[in-house]
């Protein structure tokens, strides 16, 4: 199985390649690709570019990319994500987006490049279907 990435426009190269920081890490972080700061207020959520398309090529297509919030931003601010953890389809070729939402007290600034969520491909099973009643 390969992960073929694509960096678009608003990805800024100077935030490096996607990457696992560590060997045994799981995940590799996504980073907020947007040109200015963002707030996000309490309660609210909103929809982040993450600048990049993602494509698993794999003999089969038993593999979804998982979105998930990153321990730090939601442990010091309440910071999560919607759907979590939020799937990349193994046919999706549109641009990564995290929906991130404010679950804390204080409104949270998301500034350009910032790490915000972090991405793990993951396997899966199909089960066949039974119509019972």
């Amino acid at each position: 199985m390969k992960l073929i990435v694509e960096y678009l426009g608003n990805y800024d190269k100077n935030w490096g390649t996607l990457e696992y920081k560590h060997a045994d890490d799981s995940g590799f972080d996504l980073r907020a690709a947007i040109k200015e700061p963002m707030v996000v207020k309490p309660g609210m959520h909103a929809l982040i570019p993450n600048g990049i398309k993602l494509k698993i090529e794999s003999e089969n297509n038993a593999y979804e990319i998982q979105t998930r919030p990153r321990s730090g931003p939601a442990a010091k601010f309440g910071i999560s994500i919607v759907n979590s953890p939020g799937t990349v389809d193994y046919g999706y070729r549109g641009e990564v987006m995290t929906i991130l939402i404010n679950c804390g007290k204080e409104d949270f600034t998301i500034n350009p490049g910032d790490r915000i969520a972090q991405a793990v491909v993951c396997p899966i099973v199909r089960q066949k279907l039974l119509k019972e009643l």
